[in-house]
């Protein structure tokens, strides 16, 4: 029972501060619900964007090395190659590391007087230069002619975009039978493999686009190179 003014008043600033919790815990629960929804709409954005990684930044998980494996090691989250003649290929679970149709990025940074180069639809193999698919020149300084993003002895780059000592992404995206090849996002090579393509006799006549992975190039002792944020993102 309430007796007195003061009572009233006491029951009235309670069911005040009730309220004005209620109404605070309601703004927190609302608040909570909208940043959970717009962190699952940024987190469904990255994965929708398509893009995987091929390597972890940390080994060489999923990757394969044949003869002189000591050529490649990782060093600040990036893939070293440095050492006599080897071929890194990717051998990991996406898409069974068989790619058709792709847009490929890494981010790529020579020495000076470095070649390497990047290998697609490839396959393993133990020794030797890669036999399969297409090379995706790595050579700002050295002394082959043949520049960054040639479609080597396809579609050859003469001119330099970019120098050593310096990070670049070096694109490439294969859909049916064209090949594009960016360097920093400008097109250095844009090419349609004809329906009967001209190769010469021997291991160039399998220059052709069959499918199968990619590979990193260990030219020769006297070049170095990093590779960092390979990813792939397939496409249909």
């Amino acid at each position: 029972m309430l007796n007195s003014f003061f009572d009233i008043l006491y029951l009235q600033t309670k069911l005040y501060k009730m309220k004005n919790n209620f109404a605070y815990l309601l703004c927190l629960i609302l608040g909570l619900g909208i940043l959970n929804i717009a962190t699952a709409q940024e987190g469904d954005s990255k994965a929708d964007d398509g893009w995987i990684p091929l390597f972890n930044g940390k080994n060489l998980d999923g990757w394969k090395v044949g003869e002189n494996a000591h050529t490649f090691s990782v060093e600040n989250g990036a893939i070293k190659v440095a050492g006599p003649k080897a071929h890194l290929f990717y051998v990991g679970d996406v898409e069974n590391h068989n790619f058709d149709n792709f847009e490929f990025k890494a981010s790529v940074m020579t020495k000076p007087g470095s070649n390497s180069g990047i290998y697609i639809h490839t396959r393993y193999q133990e020794a030797s230069w890669p036999v399969h698919g297409y090379e995706v020149q790595v050579n700002n300084s050295q002394g082959d002619w043949k520049r960054t993003g040639s479609l080597y002895d396809i579609v050859n780059v003469i001119e330099t975009y970019v120098g050593d000592d310096e990070w670049y992404t070096e694109y490439i995206k294969v859909e049916g039978k064209r090949i594009i090849v960016k360097i920093n996002d400008i097109v250095v090579v844009d090419y349609t493999e004809p329906e009967n393509p001209k190769r010469d006799p021997g291991e160039r006549q399998h220059r052709v686009l069959k499918g199968g992975t990619f590979a990193l190039q260990g030219h020769d002792p006297k070049s170095t190179v990093y590779y960092k944020d390979i990813m792939v993102k397939p496409l249909p």
